[in-house]
């Protein structure tokens, strides 16, 4: 029988690259987004255009808050797994708005599972991310590490996602995962984030500015190496009743190395404006993915030489750039 898999957050750029996987295997996928204003509706409405082409795909507009579309959904399209997507992100938005992520991300997960225990489903596999680690030393990052001392409000949202998540497992026999994501790029990255801001501003010859002394390092996860993931956890998820899995690449690149980095593919030297380091900016993320090769065989694959080059060569195809 065919698998259908609900995807929320689906006209993202996480979100339509896993729709774009699952539909390739031929899985009945249910996308629904509510176009969130964190980067402009047609970005993601172009996502989801592409998606339409596909018979075995169905978007519905709606929001995660709305606990009767939650419900109507689950009911009309007999739901066998869910990929929860669909979150507010960014740090220093989260920082201005921090009762926007918390209706967003807690609330709204929190009803999806509500709803997912009335209408028995039994398999979520939930998004969360590196940020839930806050600022410490030790790296890699492990699964088992305190994660109570996060220091953005998006990272609270996340981390109690995560609680929220693991009390259902227990109380409902739901079988979850948590994916804890390490700074996602590729081609759709995002225009809020540095990959594709860097790359844009570059190519149009503006400034771009660099938050501290460059020697901030991120782990960078390209985007097919994350989708690899996530369709393995989606395989998977029914064997365990509860689990947190890290997703990264596991060689954190310092800004200053990365910025040469985009340079060198651009072909131009960066105009670069020094600021202070923002606050709720933690100094470093590095992936233990030593559970995420056992589990779900995860073997990322893509150096960040390679990934900035696709994420560029995508970027110049594009028929209208959006200016970040």
């Amino acid at each position: 029988m065919t698998s259908t898999l609900l995807i929320t957050g689906a006209a993202g750029f996480i979100g339509s690259s896993t729709a774009e996987r699952f539909l390739r295997d031929n899985y009945i996928v249910i996308g629904l987004d509510n176009f969130d204003e964190s980067y402009p509706k047609w970005i993601k409405e172009l996502n989801i255009k592409k998606l339409s082409d596909n018979s075995n795909f169905t978007f519905i507009e709606g929001d995660l808050t709305d606990q009767s579309k939650i419900s109507s959904v689950l009911k009309s399209y007999k739901v066998n797994t869910i990929m929860h997507l669909g979150a507010k992100t960014g740090v220093r938005h989260s920082i201005e708005n921090p009762l926007d992520y918390i209706k967003a991300n807690v609330l709204g997960t929190s009803i999806l599972l509500e709803e997912c225990r009335k209408a028995n489903v039994k398999e979520i596999i939930i998004a969360s991310s590196s940020s839930v680690y806050g600022e410490r030393n030790k790296i890699p990052f492990k699964e088992s590490d305190d994660i109570h001392n996060p220091i953005s409000p998006y990272a609270t949202t996340k981390s109690m996602v995560e609680s929220i998540a693991q009390t259902y497992s227990k109380l409902y026999d739901m079988k979850i995962t948590v994916l804890r994501f390490f700074t996602v790029y590729g081609p759709k990255g995002r225009p809020d984030m540095a990959p594709y801001i860097f790359i844009h501003r570059i190519c149009q010859s503006q400034p771009i500015i660099q938050f501290g002394d460059g020697e901030t390092s991120r782990d960078y996860t390209f985007i097919s190496d994350i989708v690899d993931g996530i369709f393995e956890a989606v395989r998977r998820t029914s064997k365990w009743q509860y689990e947190v899995i890290n997703l990264g690449n596991s060689e954190p690149i310092r800004l200053s190395d990365f910025i040469t980095e985009i340079e060198n593919i651009v072909g131009k030297e960066a105009n670069i404006i020094k600021e202070d380091r923002k606050e709720g900016d933690v100094s470093t993320t590095c992936a233990d993915i030593s559970k995420a090769r056992r589990l779900l065989d995860y073997n990322p694959k893509i150096p960040l030489r390679k990934g900035l080059e696709q994420m560029f060569d995508w970027y110049n195809s594009l028929e209208e750039k959006y200016d970040a």
